[in-house]
């Protein structure tokens, strides 16, 4: 696409440094230039880890019981789920 623009002198001084520098035609460096500014920026990924907390299980407590619990509740919901799709 063709199109028409006047840079202000300082912005022409820029872009003919560029292309002097980087031995590049004025039509590339200002396509790259407008490209690196325009596009979206990619937010930095930043890796999460959260503090770790050493315990011991409260005496009396038994852990295959949480299992238990956690398999009887899993157990009621995929029935739930099941009987209220067939109605």
């Amino acid at each position: 696409m063709r199109t028409t623009i006047t840079l202000d002198a300082d912005v022409a001084g820029l872009v003919a440094d560029a292309m002097h520098r980087r031995r590049l035609s004025k039509k590339r460096v200002v396509n790259e230039a407008l490209r690196a500014a325009l596009a979206p920026q990619a937010s930095p990924t930043m890796s999460y880890e959260p503090p770790v907390h050493h315990t011991a299980l409260a005496p009396g407590l038994d852990l295959a019981g949480f299992n238990r619990l956690a398999d009887e509740l899993e157990d009621q919901a995929i029935i739930e789920i099941a009987t209220r799709s067939a109605r």
